[in-house]
């Protein structure tokens, strides 16, 4: 069985922000700043006790928005994320349970590897689309173009330790379809809502993953 892929459905712009909430009207906020500023692929992880209603929330307000869900690390994660609308789904590793969760789920999935065995593991299960995580810790780039020879068929989306100052490079790499990262919305701006603060960071991450001319 094969599931459908999270690359087509991403804009132009393949940055994803990957946010911790922790109630639905913020999350709205945030979602709302964050599509201001040309952000519009939105994973809201299970990190928090109010994640699943923060994903709700910004799914009902902005339809158009490509919300996930991510640190999905338990097979009954998958159903109650697809319940609340979530569209793609993400998650820190892979076991076989979750696995076939996933599978079982039918919606575009990113399951987490740090090496090329776990690559290839995940790749045994029918995934060809993966999470590079934590990919500063392991390796990076020079990782990330280690691996391309090796798993050609397989397209990461490496998250965990990126910055703003990271996007033109790792975006530029063949094996890379898009980058998630945490900096876009700063847990001090959240929690003081400063929207146009996490509004001018999305615009920032635009900029930069625009193609060069």
């Amino acid at each position: 069985m094969s599931l459908p892929l999270i690359e087509p459905l991403l804009p132009a712009t393949r940055v994803i922000p990957v946010l911790v909430l922790e109630d639905p009207d913020t999350a709205v906020s945030v979602a709302g700043a964050l599509l201001a500023g040309g952000l519009s692929v939105l994973e809201i992880t299970l990190r928090t006790p109010a994640a699943l209603a923060c994903a709700e929330a910004i799914a009902k307000r902005y339809p158009d928005a490509l919300v996930g869900l991510g640190t999905l690390t338990r097979p009954e994660d998958f159903a109650r994320a697809r319940d609340v609308g979530a569209r793609f789904l993400v998650s820190p590793g892979l076991t076989p349970r979750v696995a076939e969760a996933a599978l079982d789920c039918g919606l575009p999935y990113l399951p987490a590897i740090a090496t090329v065995s776990e690559a290839m593991a995940a790749r045994e299960f029918g995934f060809h689309e993966l999470k590079f995580f934590p990919a500063v810790l392991n390796g990076g780039v020079p990782a990330l173009k280690g691996m391309a020879p090796l798993l050609q068929d397989v397209r990461f989306c490496p998250t965990g330790g990126l910055t703003a100052a990271s996007v033109p490079e790792v975006l530029a790499l063949p094996n890379v379809f898009a980058l998630g990262g945490s900096w876009l919305t700063p847990a001090a701006a959240v929690k003081e809502g400063r929207w146009n603060e996490i509004e001018a960071l999305a615009q920032a991450a635009v900029a930069a993953a625009a193609p060069v001319a």
